[in-house]
């Protein structure tokens, strides 16, 4: 029997993040997928340039694409160099994305990108999440225990 990826993949660098993702919505489900990327993009990645803090990702046909993701020009490229905001193909199994499918039209939840990171290997790698919406109250809930952690963290220091 094979067992279930672990949650926790193979990050050597870290080159974007989104925080705002783990405030917006909850998190179901993560994978890890490959990023099919054009040679001055992954200079410009590795230079630790690159945002994903307003991108999302969507199934078109059968391939997924991240959307909205910007990694600027390299600055040592030539005439040759990519598009910053272009659609980039992500790279995942059939059966993956079969699943993805069945999520986004059956459940309503939305696939966002959580990291770009390039793993052990040196490959590029985007950490994609379904995710459902919060709503006002529960992102009210989410700054409050956030608080509540903080000040908890403050009286243990203070005492300890």
């Amino acid at each position: 029997m094979s067992q279930p990826p672990s949650p926790e993949f193979d990050k050597k660098k870290i080159v974007a993040e989104n925080r705002r993702v783990r405030f917006d919505y909850f998190i179901e489900e993560k994978f890890e997928a490959g990023i099919a990327l054009q040679g001055t993009e992954v200079k410009a990645l590795r230079a630790g340039e690159g945002s994903i803090a307003e991108s999302y990702a969507t199934v078109e046909g059968e391939e997924v694409v991240l959307i909205n993701s910007h990694i600027p020009e390299y600055a040592h490229g030539s005439y040759m160099n990519h598009e910053p905001r272009r659609k980039r193909h992500l790279l995942l199994r059939k059966r993956q994305i079969g699943k993805l499918m069945g999520a986004i039209n059956r459940q309503g939840l939305t696939l966002v990108p959580l990291s770009i990171y390039f793993n052990g290997k040196g490959k590029a790698k985007v950490e994609l999440a379904l995710a459902r919406g919060k709503k006002v109250h529960d992102k009210r809930d989410t700054i409050k225990e956030r608080d509540w952690k903080r000040e908890q963290q403050r009286l243990m220091k203070n005492r300890g």
